[in-house]
């Protein structure tokens, strides 16, 4: 129940509305209640039953007191007059009802759709803030699911629980009051058939917490495999697997709607044995309030009336029923939604944390070792590297050395399990992370561009003016080919830039980087997607950027790291080999063997 009461206290926020719709749905309870009386004197009349009573009556007898002003009217207005009044009365009541249910749903709208509001926002707020290591193990299925799908219920099961808490408990304990108050016999009888019923019932709606949760798990795997597709939508084609992939998506969707399908059985179940059951349990009352009208024992009128209190009880009892099954689905969906927003981020910055302003003398790593979560293995062992200002450090080896793991340690991206990194004698977790990663700028290998245009993917949520995105873009050689583009700057690149060729998608990341102007640069791999001519762009534009900054770059290709000041070498997680070109070159060993590798000629390379 635990989720049950953080979905409730989420409307904190919006009390005011809340209240109101509260308070809506309580008066409609009482009108609903109230008019149930209302139809004695209706059926009074009809059957000619009601005695002309002249004397208030001396007890607090609801029938007596209906008799005594029915009767006075009649003799005040006559009796089709009267008629007249007591249906003008009733629609009243059920308008002021219905009014009130209007008002309930009115008020309620900005809660759901607040409440709703808050968890999109708190989702893509953690989304940003959860460090990588998250994604490498979750699902993008699963998180868009979330976003989505799992959201979409626990609105549903706010509506519900409002309903189930604050509208049908004050309608049926009302109507039940009035039945007890009309016959406690026939109530007694009432409740037996009612609890029969209401055990069956409760029987179906059992475990469907847990089935909604495995259905939307299925709904992830399929949201997963969709996105995935989308994405490699070019590959799937170039290589033959649309069948492949339709197999597979064909699989995952038959489980999802085996699972869907049994879900919906069990809950549509509920709707039809509730009327049967209920129809059942009314014949029942009607031949035994027969039996007591025929003894004299029960009023027509005051019988009728009863069956209609009755029929008020039944409707908010199944309400009940499917309530409670969308209640379960909701909290299901809340609890696979807070699994995420609770997710610890190791990534944490200190409270008494300092800000830095600019890179002033030194990177330094001391005997850093790195495992990455639920894994012994680690990927970096005992690193002791320094990296001086304005210097081009080069870090090289083969695939799984941990070059790109100890670069993504600078931004804060990973901490180190073992040891620590120093900028200006500064331990990395004493700084803030806004003034850290101020610091930086990454081009990855990977052109990562958002559908927007030329200018917001230079810009990126910086402050620039167009004499800046123009000169940044002029750096990154990308003014001539956005200038040719159909609307220039203000022209839309598509889906990750999808309306680009490669070299046109890395330059306007580079364009990006200049703009933003950082004193320490990272090129991961920034250059080894792209063809020959392209490489040449972008390897212009990446000289133009390192200019005057310390620039740390992760290269396969060596030919383009010839001039850089340090070439650290690894292998397995640790650093083998450090130096410049000419001195790793001279002696037989990883770095000489991985430039031969590539065909390079040794001497040329440094020429």
């Amino acid at each position: 129940m635990s989720a049950f009461f953080r979905l409730i206290a989420r409307v904190g926020r919006y009390k005011r509305h809340f209240t109101l719709s509260i308070l809506s749905n309580i008066m409609l309870s009482v009108f609903t209640v109230v008019s149930i009386p209302l139809l004695i004197p209706f059926f009074q009349m009809l059957f000619e039953k009601n005695v002309p009573v002249t004397e208030p009556p001396t007890t607090h007898a609801i029938d007596q007191w209906v008799n005594y002003y029915l009767s006075m009217m009649i003799q005040e207005v006559g009796k089709i007059n009267a008629l007249m009044w007591v249906c003008g009365i009733m629609i009243i009541v059920f308008f002021i009802k219905n009014v009130f249910r209007y008002l309930a749903t009115y008020f309620m709208a900005p809660v759901r759709n607040g409440i709703i509001y808050d968890l999109r926002k708190e989702l893509f707020d953690k989304f940003l803030d959860l460090p990588l290591s998250y994604y490498s193990t979750e699902k993008k299925g699963k998180l868009l699911s979330s976003m989505t799908t799992d959201v979409q219920e626990i609105e549903w099961s706010i509506l519900n629980v409002i309903d189930a808490i604050f509208k049908s408990p004050i309608i049926i304990f009302g109507s039940i009051f009035f039945m007890v108050y009309i016959s406690p016999q026939l109530t007694a009888f009432v409740a037996v058939l009612l609890v029969f019923t209401a055990f069956i019932i409760g029987g179906i709606s059992k475990n469907l917490k847990k089935k909604s949760g495995k259905a939307q798990e299925k709904v992830a795997e399929l949201t997963s495999t969709l996105e995935e597709t989308i994405g490699g939508i070019r590959i799937i084609k170039g290589f033959g697997a649309e069948k492949h992939l339709s197999k597979r998506f064909e699989q995952e969707n038959n489980g999802f709607r085996n699972i869907l399908t049994a879900l919906i059985w069990r809950r549509d179940l509920s709707s039809p044995l509730s009327e049967f059951l209920g129809i059942t349990v009314v014949t029942f009352l009607l031949y035994y309030g027969s039996v007591l009208v025929f003894e004299d024992k029960l009023q027509p009128e005051t019988f009728f009336t009863f069956v209609f209190a009755f029929y008020q009880v039944i409707e908010p009892s199944k309400t009940f029923a499917t309530t409670y099954y969308n209640i379960q689905k909701g909290l299901g969906a809340l609890d696979r939604v807070e699994a995420i927003l609770f997710t610890p981020n190791p990534i944490k910055e200190k409270e008494n944390a300092i800000d830095i302003e600019g890179f002033q003398s030194h990177i330094v790593f001391d005997k850093v070792s790195f495992a990455y979560q639920n894994t012994d293995e680690e990927v970096l062992r005992d690193i002791s590297l320094t990296i001086p200002k304005g210097k081009i450090v080069a870090i090289v080896g083969p695939s799984g050395a941990g070059k790109s793991t100890l670069t993504d340690m600078l931004p804060r991206f990973y901490d180190p399990t073992g040891g620590k990194i120093l900028i200006d004698g500064k331990d990395l977790k004493d700084i803030s992370l806004s003034s850290l990663r101020d610091q930086f700028s990454l081009v990855s290998q990977e052109a990562i561009l958002f559908h927007d245009t030329v200018r917001n993917n230079i810009v990126f949520g910086k402050q620039a003016t167009e004499e800046e995105i123009i000169q940044a873009a002029k750096v990154a050689n990308a003014h001539d080919f956005i200038s040719s583009m159909p609307q220039g700057y203000d022209t839309l690149i598509g889906d990750r830039g999808v309306k680009l060729s490669g070299g046109q998608r890395q330059r306007l990341t580079i364009a990006r980087a200049v703009l933003r102007n950082p004193a320490i640069l990272i090129l991961d791999e920034a250059t080894s997607a792209l063809d020959s001519e392209s490489e040449r762009w972008v390897q212009d534009a990446l000289t133009q950027l390192m200019k005057g900054r310390t620039s740390i770059v992760i290269a396969h290709r060596l030919s383009t790291i010839q001039n850089a000041d340090i070439i650290v070498v690894m292998e397995n997680g640790k650093i083998i080999q450090m130096g410049n070109h000419q001195e790793l070159i001279a002696e037989d060993n990883l770095y000489r063997k991985l430039v031969e590798m590539q065909n390079l000629d040794p001497g040329a390379l440094h020429s």
